[in-house]
């Protein structure tokens, strides 16, 4: 026996072609053979990483829309101007060693010179907060009546300015801006659903039949088209929006803006749609539909669109970005929803001059979900794009 038989060796690699790793690619290739699309597509988005993210900050945005009134503080119209304009709180988490969240409290005066409002902060006065806390009360959808709220003040009863929570300031009629952010973005956040799921049936009608029918029909709707697209985007909503009734409620309003922006945000969907069906109508599977005595909207909805509906959700998730983006704008401009509505825009308003964004900053934060919620949509889009294309080679992010 040698030296060398003696050193031990390390075990070889197991081979692909080798029995031990045969069972694995057995297993994986089951999986993926039997696997449905919507699996397939699921496996794939995981990869990306930076899709998985952002689908949790817009699923935290939309819970955030659908209990606006439990995450809220108070009342988001309760205003009072003896606390207008007061700064944002920093919220201290300890006190003598123990978790026991407070903010310090606030008086308000005047500077006797320029008889602007001032805020002092005198942390001898220390508010405490508590989670699951009472407040205003309200009904959740209409139905379930409650006072409970994520976190407040300790003791609710005391309504003065200096013994209030405001974690984001308040604006200039003393109305909590947290507040009101968090009833914006069930607006603006709905607005956008509301808009995509009106364009999305705009787009799939028109286009399917753009492209099923052909002929004089499918040069009808694709000079349409063209006539929408040619038109400057911004300045015909201007039109439009401005030509609404002063008088309108705010749900008539709302419904009125998403209607305008609906009908403008079709058209790329449809042009995806038609080009789909114009390369599908031929394939085997539609012309046995065809032949089985299948009418012309089973064909399209029952059988054309589900072959590529992973496509059809991606397209409405990059939508929703640009729904948002035009209400926002639109309310920014005094042209979409208007006070006492509350949305992202709407609460953009207060900071449209220099002056107000030097004096009072805080103002400015609304923009910042815009920002937010705006990435996210598009990175998730972007996920979701990639996962329902087959022949995609992205990896994860």
């Amino acid at each position: 026996m040698t030296q060398e038989s003696l050193v031990p060796r390390e075990p070889a690699a197991v081979s692909a072609d080798t029995p031990a790793a045969r069972p694995a690619n057995n297993t994986v290739e089951e999986r993926l053979s039997v696997a449905s699309q919507r699996q397939l597509v699921w496996w794939r988005f995981k990869r990306h990483r930076l899709a998985l993210i952002s689908l949790g900050i817009v699923l935290l945005f939309y819970t955030l829309a659908l209990f606006a009134e439990f995450f809220a503080v108070s009342d988001p119209r309760d205003g009072r101007s003896a606390r207008a304009l007061i700064p944002p709180q920093s919220v201290h988490w300890f006190q003598e060693g123990a978790f026991r969240p407070y903010v310090c409290a606030v008086e308000g005066g005047r500077d006797p010179y320029t008889l602007q409002k001032i805020y002092v902060t005198d942390c001898t006065q220390k508010i405490d907060v508590a989670f699951m806390a009472r407040g205003f009360e309200y009904k959740w959808l209409g139905l379930i009546a409650s006072d409970r709220h994520l976190f407040g003040v300790v003791d609710v009863e005391n309504e003065r300015a200096e013994e209030r929570i405001f974690l984001l300031g308040a604006d200039m009629q003393g109305r909590d801006l947290y507040s009101r952010i968090v009833f914006g973005t069930r607006t603006s956040m709905t607005i956008g659903l509301v808009g995509v799921a009106m364009s999305l049936t705009l787009g799939i009608l028109l286009g399917g039949v753009s492209g099923f029918f052909g002929g004089w029909l499918d040069n009808v709707i694709q000079r349409t088209i063209e006539i929408i697209r040619s038109i400057p985007t911004v300045p015909l909503w201007m039109g439009l929006a401005a030509s609404l009734p002063p008088n309108w409620s705010i749900m008539q309003l709302y419904f009125a803006i998403t209607v305008i922006i609906s009908l403008f945000a079709w058209t790329d969907l449809a042009r995806v749609v038609r080009g789909r069906f114009l390369a599908m109508r031929e394939e085997d599977f539609v012309t046995a539909a065809v032949v089985a005595g299948a009418g012309w909207h089973d064909v399209i909805f029952r059988h054309m669109v589900p072959s590529f509906y992973s496509h059809i959700i991606a397209s409405a998730t990059l939508a929703i970005p640009f729904m948002i983006i035009s209400e926002t704008a639109l309310s920014f401009l005094g042209l979409g929803l208007r006070p006492p509505a509350i949305s992202w825009g709407v609460l953009l308003q207060a900071a449209q001059n220099i002056q107000a964004i030097a004096l009072t900053p805080w103002l400015m934060i609304p923009a910042i979900p815009v920002i937010v919620v705006i990435l996210a949509l598009n990175f998730m889009g972007d996920g979701l794009r990639d996962a329902a294309d087959p022949y995609s080679v992205t990896e994860s992010a």
